[in-house]
């Protein structure tokens, strides 16, 4: 019964602190958008441009310097970031919407 009485304080304290702060995961907003706001793996670099406007920056290109290493082109828009293999769509990452959500790692350049 004394095991209780020590346990009980530790239990409360556990309980108070689980509700103070929420996170928001990265994953959860990009599930709860429709698929169809997102350019699909691909379409070329013309095509992404033609829906969805001029990105905001279009990153250094990476890679190339071999045969096996194929040329990759980043264009960051505010929602999302398109990856480009040569002409064509090969990966979009959605966008850290506010410094406190949770998701990737800042890539190391």
């Amino acid at each position: 019964m004394k095991r209780y009485l020590y346990a009980l304080p530790l239990i409360a304290l556990l309980g108070a602190s689980s509700g103070v702060r929420a996170d928001t995961l990265l994953i959860d907003r990009v599930q709860e958008k429709p698929a169809a706001v997102l350019p699909v793996r691909g379409q070329s670099m013309s095509q992404v441009e033609a829906r969805f406007g001029a990105p905001q920056e279009r990153m250094d290109p990476r890679g190339g310097q071999k045969r096996q290493w194929p040329t990759i082109n980043r264009w960051v828009y505010p929602a999302f970031t398109v990856y480009f293999e040569k002409q064509k769509v090969i990966d979009v990452v959605a966008n850290k919407a506010a410094p406190e959500e949770i998701g990737p790692k800042p890539p190391i350049l």
